[in-house]
């Protein structure tokens, strides 16, 4: 059955997680759970508050690009206030989590594209933001947004249809929000700990990465760089070869194969 309305009472009965997803905020329609997250944690929302919408009219990805947020699918956003030194493998536990949501709840075998694209069958299927608030070399406190294309009928969508992909499209049928987003939040919870062990996380990281070993190109702003992507850092940054067998520290940028 799926939930119209993702009520905080729904999504926190009987969680069972320390801090992720103990408090929720719930809005039925909103321009961006980055943006309200934002505010929450300004006015010291506890870490672990999560805000969901069930409908984003302006929701945000990575490169200050739009993300399409209908109803029936999640855009959710975790306030989160952990130490500096973490920052480098938020991505990695947020990928990490839906990752294994997906396969625990839809059997689906989801990989992800470097550094934070959910592909299932080589079309995206879920995208994440991370931002932080530092001051003086501070960390306040980092939101991680994601949004999950659960319900999304992709042929009212042709302009993302051939990129993009969706778990009802994959498997033919409706997929409860509600137990893929009470598994991302428990998977969130189960792998924070695993921050303190940033080998761990890296190496259950990297056995999902789809880029790893492949040609690609990485767009950053008016640069190109060309060539295979032959590992990653301690810090997630991809080592590129290029063809003249220079190997380069890519930190962000935009990969297609």
């Amino acid at each position: 059955m799926e939930e119209n309305v993702l009520t905080p009472a729904l999504v926190t009965q009987n969680l069972k997680t320390v801090f992720i997803g103990q408090k929720v905020i719930h809005y039925p329609v909103l321009e961006s759970t980055m943006d309200a997250a934002w505010r929450e944690a300004r006015w010291g929302a506890e870490a672990g508050t999560v805000v969901i919408a069930d409908v984003q009219t302006a929701g945000r990805g990575r490169l200050q690009r739009a993300w399409c947020s209908p109803g029936g699918n999640l855009s959710f956003s975790v306030i989160l206030r952990p130490n500096r030194d973490y920052l480098p493998h938020l991505i990695m536990l947020a990928s990490l989590a839906v990752t294994y949501s997906i396969q625990i709840i839809t059997g689906l075998k989801p990989q992800i594209k470097w550094p934070n694209d959910i592909l299932v069958r080589d079309k995206k299927i879920c995208g994440i933001l991370i931002e932080n608030e530092l001051r003086k070399n501070s960390l306040r406190f980092s939101v991680i947004g994601i949004g999950i294309n659960v319900n999304m009928d992709m042929m009212d969508y042709p302009e993302i249809e051939g990129t993009a992909t969706s778990l009802s499209a994959e498997l033919g049928r409706k997929v409860s929000r509600l137990d893929i987003l009470r598994q991302v939040l428990t998977e969130m919870d189960r792998l924070y700990p695993s921050l303190q062990q940033s080998d761990f996380i890296l190496e259950q990281w990297k056995k999902y990465l789809v880029t790893l070993g492949q040609r690609v190109q990485v767009n950053l702003g008016d640069k190109v760089y060309k060539g295979i992507a032959e590992s990653v850092c301690r810090d997630g940054s991809l080592m590129l070869r290029q063809k003249d067998g220079k190997l380069t520290r890519i930190i962000a940028g935009d990969v297609g194969f």
